[in-house]
């Protein structure tokens, strides 16, 4: 993923930033409108974090994706950092317009049985570094520092060569000059994903994004989703991953499809920094820059992980609110 300030639309739902640091195209609504149809049911590609996103066809024939966010999600475009071509800001409507992404996202193939033979062992290496070259950028190397807070494999777009694209920033956050982390009464992501210090306090920071991106390492070498169960006394995958660590049968995590095609040493070097990635507490957590280096230095010794949060979060009934649209699911949970 490749993502810069000029790539960038900042605003406010009432469009009155619009003079401010506009570094996109903008588009009117009417056009907005006949790209796809009329917003048509058609057009429609699925329901991603606070809207729906439709397929278009611009006046030059370039295929885009269209995201329309609600109007009650509370989410202005000053909260949001998306990687996009053009925005909307006419009519009452927040409309972005991303690259279309003819290969859709990554669960969409990761975890049908029919299709994750397609992800062969050099095709997750490479969707592997991809995403850890894009948080890379964004936490690093970006005119501001960027958290994303909803990285998951429905936010991993497939390009035709499926190559791996970081999407979906409308829970992203800017920090600038030395913040390093933030604290929130609105915690919003996807469950499964979350640290526990954001999922129990509201506190996030780069680390954040790193163990989310630890959890979605071991979802790729094994096709198997984080908030399944999948073996006796285990919560989830990671609790599964660090049984499997201790008891030095790591390989056993890795997706059969990959059986004697997988370079072996290179999949237990993945599990060893996915599993640093996801541990309890976000200051033993590597820095993205640190996990590139892990991943692609096979002569560099990695240090042993402790054991990851896998964690049950006790939340009244009162506090959590789920919607679960094309198995895209947006949680918001009251910080404790």
């Amino acid at each position: 993923m490749r993502t810069g300030a000029n790539e960038l639309c900042d605003g406010d739902s009432t469009g009155k930033g619009k003079s401010k640091d506009l570094w996109l195209p903008l588009f009117s609504f009417p056009s907005v409108s006949a790209a796809t149809n009329n917003f048509s049911p058609e057009n429609k590609l699925g329901e991603g974090g606070f809207g729906p996103v439709y397929k278009g066809k611009l006046l030059n024939g370039q295929e885009v994706a269209v995201k329309r966010l609600s109007r009650y999600s509370g989410q202005g475009l000053e909260e949001n950092l998306v990687r996009v071509l053009g925005c909307c800001m006419e009519e009452g409507e927040n409309i972005l317009i991303y690259e279309y992404m003819p290969n859709k996202s990554l669960d969409s193939f990761l975890f049908d049985p029919r299709k994750k033979g397609v992800l062969d062992w050099t095709i997750r290496v490479r969707i592997i570094d991809g995403i850890a070259q894009g948080l890379l950028y964004l936490h690093q190397y970006s005119r501001l520092r960027i958290i994303h807070r909803d990285l998951k494999t429905s936010n991993i777009l497939l390009d035709n060569d499926m190559n791996s694209k970081i999407s979906d920033f409308g829970l992203a956050r800017m920090f600038a000059g030395d913040e390093i982390q933030a604290n929130t009464q609105r915690v919003v992501g996807t469950f499964g994903y979350m640290p526990p210090e954001y999922a129990l306090q509201g506190l996030f920071s780069i680390k954040s994004d790193v163990y989310s991106f630890g959890v979605l390492l071991l979802e790729i070498v094994s096709s198997k989703k984080n908030t399944g169960f999948y073996h006796s006394g285990s919560h989830n995958l990671l609790g599964y991953a660090w049984k499997l660590w201790r008891d030095d049968k790591a390989l056993h995590l890795m997706d059969p499809v990959l059986e004697n095609k997988a370079s072996y040493p290179i999949l237990l070097r993945y599990i060893n920094v996915a599993l640093l990635c996801v541990q309890e507490k976000a200051a033993d957590r590597p820095t993205m820059s640190e996990v590139v280096s892990m991943l692609t230095n096979e002569l560099l010794v990695l240090p042993s992980p402790k054991q990851p949060a896998f964690f049950h979060v006790g939340i009244s009934q009162n506090s959590i609110q789920a919607c679960s649209m094309n198995d895209i699911t947006i949680t918001e949970m009251e910080a404790r």
